[in-house]
């Protein structure tokens, strides 16, 4: 399944920090992770000792697969390690996501600051190690970091779900490495020009006219002050030449009601006269 915004004909944005992820229990989090990955352009996935072994050859394996929503090729390349060192022995570089600091007087930054960090030292190989869904990282794994990782929370809730974590890295690499800029537009749309102030100005005649005519403007006295607010509000809106013709519409239906049927009659083509019946037809 592939899911919504995604789209084959794009390249594929790839590299980043490698993901360890340690220990995973459920095929579906890994799925998820995978999809994590892909919407940031992290590629490089590796999973330590995972629980029913990787790739699953049971019911969820599909499970996984789906749950990665067309994130297939990070799982299909995914390594599998026995031993944490192995997973993470040509990383120049390993940050542990981790909630707690664990008392080893490692450095314990958050992610935005960590990603820029990796950013910054593309010459080297980093990754970040994350632990089992129900534990997390144990001392002894921690123990391999250079940093912690930690994610600014709610300190009364501070538990991510896995892909979660993986996700916020990969938006916070993502971030550092191409900036925060929204795509552009999928299909260029023509602008209308802003509206002039003479455009304007018929529009607020007209819209008056009709307003005192319907007796908005009471009492009397304050008109002047209404006229003002009433000016001041689009005023602020910045309209276009589009929004001032679409407003004026809208009036004249309220005022007028709706637009009367237009009957059209069907044109009836002049028959030839005197022509000859052709050989077979009945005269």
């Amino acid at each position: 399944m592939v899911g919504a915004g995604t789209d084959r004909t794009k390249t594929i944005i790839a590299g980043g920090p490698t993901v360890v992820l340690v220990r995973p229990q459920l095929a579906v989090n890994i799925g998820m992770c995978a999809r994590a990955m892909a919407n940031f352009g992290l590629d490089d996935l590796r999973l330590v000792n995972p629980k029913a072994g990787w790739p699953r050859v049971d019911e969820y394996k599909e499970v996984a697969y789906s749950a990665a929503a067309g994130a297939a090729h990070i799982l299909d390349s995914a390594r599998v390690f026995d031993r944490l060192e192995t997973a993470i022995a040509d990383l120049h570089f390993v940050y542990a996501a981790t909630a707690r600091e664990r008392g080893q007087a490692k450095p314990v930054i958050t992610p935005s600051a960590g990603m820029a960090q990796a950013v910054a030292a593309m010459a080297e190989k980093r990754g970040v190690m994350f632990g089992p869904e129900r534990t997390g990282l144990d001392n002894d794994e921690v123990a391999f970091a250079d940093a912690i990782l930690t994610f600014p929370t709610n300190p009364a809730y501070a538990s991510l779900n896995l892909a979660q974590a993986v996700l916020l890295v990969g938006y916070e690499w993502f971030k550092s490495s191409h900036g925060d800029a929204p795509p552009p537009p999928a299909v260029a749309r023509a602008v209308s020009p802003p509206a002039d102030r003479e455009m304007l100005i018929a529009f607020f005649g007209f819209l008056e006219e009709k307003l005192d005519a319907a007796g908005f403007f009471r009492p009397l006295g304050k008109k002047p002050g209404m006229r003002r607010n009433l000016r001041n509000i689009f005023h602020r809106m910045q309209m276009t030449e589009q929004d001032v013709r679409t407003l004026w519409g809208a009036v004249v239906r309220l005022v007028e009601g709706p637009r009367a049927e237009v009957q059209t009659r069907k044109r009836v083509r002049p028959r030839k006269a005197n022509r000859l019946p052709e050989p077979g037809e009945s005269g």
